[in-house]
């Protein structure tokens, strides 16, 4: 057999079966036949060319060059499974749930994590549930109030918002003359703005959505104004998409928080990613 040809199996056989001291024990732990483990070891002693045990009628002996390699293969093979678990963890992907409404805040920094640290793979799923449960996720942005022991990542502020080609309003009555957006099936969003401010409207024309984010890009192409949350609208209004006609903003009382899992159960690298949403 050639000396570059470095029989692990046979080595991995050999430690199962030196802790044993028994073929059938050895052979139940590797799921194989006890004469598959006895090839094995005959195919290292081979390649060792020198035994490594001998029988008794008690079971098995290691020989005096068996028990003095032994402690050397069982480090060395130790520091080969460790290393290669250590390889693939680092590949994991951190599984991150977020509720569509966060999409416009959350693909631009995954955006730029990505072309920062390309080592950190973020496997993302989209809901439309809001709940504070991380389920079979590694982190998750919640919507609402912030649930014990989450990181607050940016309250919830309306401000009405609209294409930057429409002529913006000055005064919040000529609001009226639009189409009203809601993000929600009913009009809480814009009935919480109009709380805030003590003002009242009258609304003709209405559209709902399911989410906030359909409802800014309704907004986006024309179609009429909407109330949305000045953080999700930043990088739309800094690049000229959306204007915000009037400066007051109203806080809900909601939160977009993010919950991950323990430190004892976290993917490599998850400490780096809530870092990195939690700089807003």
């Amino acid at each position: 057999m050639s000396r570059s040809a470095l029989p692990l199996n046979a080595i991995h056989a050999f430690l199962v079966t030196a802790r044993h001291l028994n073929l059938t024990r050895a052979a139940s732990e590797l799921c194989i036949t006890q004469g598959a483990v006895s090839r094995k070891i005959a195919t290292l002693e081979s390649w060792l060319g020198f035994a490594l045990f001998t029988r008794h009628a008690r079971g098995l002996h290691l020989t005096e060059q068996g028990a003095a390699l032994l402690p050397e293969l069982q480090q060395g093979f130790a520091m080969l499974v460790n290393a290669t678990e250590k390889a693939s963890r680092s590949n994991a992907s951190i599984r991150l749930k977020a509720p569509t409404c966060a999409m416009r805040w959350l693909v631009p920094r995954l955006v730029a994590l990505e072309q920062q640290r390309p080592d950190i793979h973020v496997a993302l799923t989209t809901t439309l549930d809001h709940g504070s449960q991380l389920d079979n996720f590694d982190a998750a942005i919640v919507f609402g109030p912030s649930p014990a022991g989450s990181i607050c990542l940016f309250e919830e502020r309306l401000t009405p918002v609209m294409a930057s080609s429409v002529t913006p309003p000055t005064q919040i009555g000529e609001l009226a003359k639009f189409t009203f957006l809601h993000p929600t099936p009913d009009s809480r969003d814009w009935q919480l703005w109009l709380a805030g401010l003590d003002a009242a409207l009258p609304m003709a024309r209405n559209q709902h959505f399911a989410t906030m984010d359909l409802a800014i890009s309704a907004a986006i192409q024309g179609f009429g104004v909407t109330v949305a949350d000045v953080t999700l609208v930043q990088n739309d209004v800094v690049n000229g998409r959306l204007i915000a006609p009037f400066a007051t903003s109203v806080a809900t009382g909601a939160s977009y928080s993010l919950l991950q899992r323990a430190e004892k159960d976290a993917p490599p690298f998850l400490p780096e990613l809530v870092a990195w949403l939690s700089e807003v």
